[in-house]
C-alpha cells in the first residue's frame, strides 16, 4: 500500500473550531532555561504532562511565534502561546447513542468510517454529539489514557472530512498506535477534488505549516511552521477539476487543504481555504451541487497500520460516500 503513490504521522487534522482554547504566557528571568513542557505543566491547571507534550508535538504551541519541541529551553521574554483544539480540563462527558459505521473491530481496536459533519471529540463550542461520545456508548471498554473526553481517540479528522479513523480499546493499543503515528508508520491516503487542472500527473508539497499570522483561526504555509509533506497523484481529470489521491507523510492541522491551496488548486467546497473559487464555477448545475454539498470534497479513503497486539500490517478502505461520488458523476457528465 505504501508504494501506490510514492515510495508517515502526528495526530491528524483537528476539528474545525474557531473558538479553540487559547492561553498565552510570558517567560520571566526566573523561567530562563526551563523546558517548555515543564513550563506549561506548572501553569495549566488540570492538564496532564502527556497531553501538553502531545499538543507541543502537534504544533499547537508557539514560542515567540515559532513551533518548538517539548524539550525546548526557554529564554527570558519568550511568549508562549498554546492553542488547544479541545478543552484542557475535564468537562461533563456522557456516552451518546450516535450511529457508527464500523469497518472493523476486535478486542484491541475499532476502525470507523466517520461521516462528514461529525466532530471527533468535544471541543470548545462542541461539548457533545461527537465521535468520542458515540464510541463511549457503543463500546464498554476504551483506552483511558487519551483523557476523559477523548476515550480511545488516537488521531483526528476535520469535522467536514469523511473517512477512516482508528480508535483504541486498551491503553496498550493506544500507546502502540500513538507510537506508530509519531514514527510515521501509519499509512494515510485521501481523495480530494480540486479546482483547476494540474500540470503534472504527480507531485509533492513539502512546505511548513503554522497558524496564519493574519487570522489565528486558520493555518497557512509560514516560515518557522511545522514540517509538512503531502504527496499527490492524479486519479481522474475533468475539464476544470482534478481528482487527486493524496498521501500525507505528516499530520498537521488542515494539511491537505492548506497545501493544495498553496498550489493554487484549492479543495472544492472548502470555504476556509478556497478563496471563493466555488463561486466561479461556470456550470450552474455543478456550482449548485457544490454549494449544496455543505463541506469540502475530502475523504480519508485508506488507512494502514500494524495491529497493536499481533504486529500484522492491516489495510482498510472506505469508498467515496454518496454525496462525493454523485458530484464526481455530475462533473463527469457535464
Amino acid at each position: 500500500m505504501a508504494g501506490e503513490l510514492e515510495s508517515d504521522a502526528a495526530a491528524a487534522s483537528s476539528p474545525d473550531t474557531a473558538d479553540a482554547e487559547v492561553l498565552t504566557f510570558a517567560a520571566s528571568a526566573d523561567d530562563a532555561g526551563a523546558r517548555l513542557d515543564a513550563f506549561l505543566a506548572a501553569r495549566v491547571a488540570g492538564a496532564s504532562r502527556s497531553r501538553l507534550k502531545q499538543l507541543i508535538e502537534d504544533g499547537e504551541v508557539l514560542v515567540s511565534g515559532r513551533a518548538a519541541k517539548p524539550s525546548h529551553r526557554l529564554r527570558a521574554g519568550d511568549v508562549v502561546e498554546l492553542e488547544a483544539p479541545a478543552p484542557l480540563t475535564t468537562t461533563d462527558f456522557a456516552p451518546e447513542d450516535i450511529p457508527l459505521d464500523i469497518v472493523y473491530e476486535d478486542d484491541s481496536i475499532v476502525v470507523v468510517n466517520k461521516p462528514a459533519g461529525l466532530v471527533v471529540h468535544p471541543a470548545a463550542g462542541v461539548p457533545s454529539g461527537t465521535l468520542a461520545n458515540a464510541l463511549a456508548f457503543h463500546f464498554r471498554q476504551l483506552a483511558a489514557c487519551g483523557g476523559p473526553t477523548r476515550p480511545g481517540i488516537v488521531h483526528r479528522l476535520d469535522r467536514d472530512t469523511s473517512g477512516l479513523i482508528v480508535a483504541a480499546k486498551t491503553d496498550e493499543a493506544h500507546e502502540s498506535l500513538s507510537a506508530q503515528f509519531r514514527a510515521r508508520g501509519v499509512v494515510k491516503y485521501y481523495v480530494a477534488l480540486v479546482h483547476g487542472a494540474t500540470r503534472e500527473e504527480r507531485g509533492r508539497v513539502e512546505e511548513p505549516i503554522g497558524r496564519d499570522p493574519r487570522n489565528r483561526t486558520r493555518m497557512a504555509v509560514v516560515r518557522g511552521g511545522r514540517h509538512a509533506l503531502s504527496i499527490w497523484r492524479v486519479r481522474q481529470r475533468f475539464t476544470r477539476f482534478t481528482l487527486l489521491d493524496i498521501e500525507i507523510k505528516t499530520g498537521r492541522t488542515h494539511q491537505i487543504r492548506v497545501h493544495l491551496a498553496h498550489l493554487k488548486h484549492p479543495v472544492v467546497g472548502d470555504e476556509v481555504y478556497g478563496a471563493g473559487r466555488d463561486n466561479t464555477i461556470r456550470d450552474a448545475r455543478v456550482r449548485a451541487a457544490v454549494q449544496s454539498l455543505g463541506r469540502q470534497f475530502l475523504h480519508a479513503e485508506r488507512l494502514g497500520f500494524r495491529h497493536p497486539r499481533t504486529g500484522e500490517f492491516m489495510k482498510f478502505r472506505a469508498p467515496l460516500p454518496p454525496d462525493l461520488s454523485a458530484l464526481v458523476g455530475l462533473i463527469g457528465s457535464s
